[in-house]
């Protein structure tokens, strides 16, 4: 029993650890966003005709050195391109157009073509949408915990369920900040696969305690 006691005390220390860690990188380098939330650069080809985005990529490739960029098809007809690349210089700008017209024999001119800033998404718009319902499903779950378990204390499981899925949150966030994880449209399932885990441990735990309650 007592080598439990410790381990869990440890568990704690390192959980904790994490966790400061984890919101002090939060609060003064921020997290690592994927870069359609960041700030870009972006340009538009009209090559008025189909083409295939692995070409683009292939093109981008050579022209921004394999960094990363966004290539979509833009306008009705998809004959439209847009790259968006975290920087882009005047040289890259006219490389990239002269691979186009070379790739598709076009004739689009580099000095027509602008550069656009993109201004980053700030993390407060991206999560925005989600509080509402998670908050919600949240405070039903614990009202069904509360009359569930109300034998063990309404307060204490109310207050131990909403501390655990508030830490869960904050633990995973932590992680993301530490091994800069990038956030992105792979988030929000890992959010719900953390909360889900949570609950169903949660829910293990305060079923084992109502059965010792009962014996």
């Amino acid at each position: 029993m007592k080598n439990i006691k410790n381990k869990t005390k440890i568990l704690i220390a390192i959980i904790a650890i994490i966790i400061i860690v984890g919101f002090t990188i939060t609060l003064t380098i921020g997290l690592n966003f994927e870069l359609k939330y960041q700030d870009t650069k972006r340009v538009e080809l009209n090559l008025g005709k189909d083409f295939e985005i692995s070409d683009i990529k292939a093109i981008t490739n050579e022209v921004f050195a394999n960094k990363e960029v966004i290539i979509q098809k833009v306008e009705v007809f998809e004959d439209t391109v847009s790259i968006q690349a975290k920087d882009m210089s005047e040289e890259e700008k006219t490389n990239l157009v002269n691979k186009i017209n070379e790739k598709y024999q076009t004739e689009l001119s580099a000095e027509e073509i602008n550069i656009y800033t993109v201004p980053n998404t700030r993390g407060r718009d991206i999560v925005e949408p989600y509080i509402f319902p998670f908050a919600l499903a949240t405070l039903i779950i614990l009202v069904y915990m509360a009359i569930r378990y109300h034998k063990l204390g309404i307060i204490k499981v109310l207050l131990k369920s909403a501390i655990i899925i508030v830490l869960a949150q904050a633990l995973l966030l932590s992680v993301m900040a530490i091994t800069r994880i990038p956030v992105g449209r792979l988030t929000l399932p890992l959010v719900i696969v953390v909360y889900i885990i949570t609950l169903m441990g949660l829910s293990n735990n305060l079923e084992r305690k109502l059965k010792e309650h009962a014996e």
